[in-house]
């Protein structure tokens, strides 16, 4: 039987899950938004069950585009009296801060499909990493696409397939320019819905607005949460719909991904499990980040 190129590819990426020195400590750094915020409720104990030491921080601003970020370090360095994440530091302080192993970055979700938003906003932040933590990796975190309900896709006139490519499209051209590696979250992700089949769940009902609190639209996906609460204007109890973001199933499978990727793991031998999560999809998660893992087409597999 002849191996398929594909097959052989898998077969060496995920060989790097368990060969070669893997790293037990790390100091990672993201220069992000809410899609790495995200990480904070679940990757520090998944870390934390693998036996090894993580510190995370953060250099996040919600929404934040490649090009904010970018604005805001030219801003600071005008006015270093302007400390644009969390009130406290410029992006040069937090590069600064410590001797990084890993700096990430990625685009804003609402920009990510758009390829002319990267640049020259990368290219300028890549240079600025490299200068001010120069002996750490810079590291690409794909995103995702948004819940199909979400009611961007009308507005843009694409669909949240159409979205992933895309932005996948967008995020490898980025790697390839700068040999920079991916960590595939968003492809994950992508696995997860498509091995869900005909069992993916937007949203139901499709139309929500006949239903009556507590009640709230039921969605199978890992992106898309709903809650009721208080109109400030208005003072009504209305329900919020957020098709964009990790659900807790969303961010448990974007924690999995990260462990294994940031330090050579096995996904599947994680033995952090959260409460609330079924163990049919806890497995399920497990499995899909070690697929992503193993098929993302790299530019770039040299170990730290």
């Amino acid at each position: 039987m002849t191996m398929s190129k594909k097959t052989l590819f898998c077969l060496l990426a995920a060989s790097a899950l368990t060969l070669g020195a893997a790293p037990r400590e790390l100091k990672v750094l993201t220069v992000g938004n809410s899609f790495t915020w995200s990480l904070r409720a679940f990757l520090p104990p998944v870390a934390a069950a693998g036996g090894v030491k993580l510190k995370l921080e953060f250099a996040n601003i919600g929404g934040c585009t490649m090009e904010r970020h970018w604005r805001e370090h030219l801003k600071s360095e005008k006015d270093p009296s302007h400390l644009p994440y969390s009130g406290k530091y410029t992006l040069r302080q937090l590069l600064a801060k410590e001797k990084w192993d890993i700096v990430t970055i990625q685009q804003a979700s609402p920009a990510s499909w758009r390829a002319a938003t990267y640049h020259p906003f990368a290219e300028n932040l890549i240079g600025l990493i490299r200068e001010l933590a120069p002996t750490a990796e810079i590291v690409i975190q794909e995103t995702w696409s948004y819940n199909a309900a979400a009611p961007y896709f009308a507005k843009w006139g694409i669909d949240s397939a159409t979205m992933y490519r895309r932005l996948t499209e967008n995020y490898r051209a980025l790697a390839a320019q700068h040999g920079l590696r991916v960590i595939p979250a968003g492809y994950a992700v992508d696995l997860f819905r498509r091995t869900m089949g005909d069992r993916l769940v937007a949203r139901d009902p499709a139309d929500p607005s006949q239903l009556q609190e507590p009640a709230v639209p039921r969605t199978t996906d890992v992106v898309g949460n709903f809650r009721w609460q208080e109109d400030k204007k208005t003072g009504k109890r209305v329900l919020r719909q957020d098709l964009i973001h990790l659900n807790p199933r969303g961010q448990y499978l974007q924690a999995l991904v990260w462990y294994g990727f940031l330090f050579g793991a096995d996904p599947e031998q994680s033995t952090y499990e959260p409460k609330g999560i079924s163990a049919e999809e806890i497995a399920l998660f497990k499995r899909c980040a070690k697929q992503a893992i193993a098929e993302f087409p790299q530019v770039r597999r040299g170990e730290k």
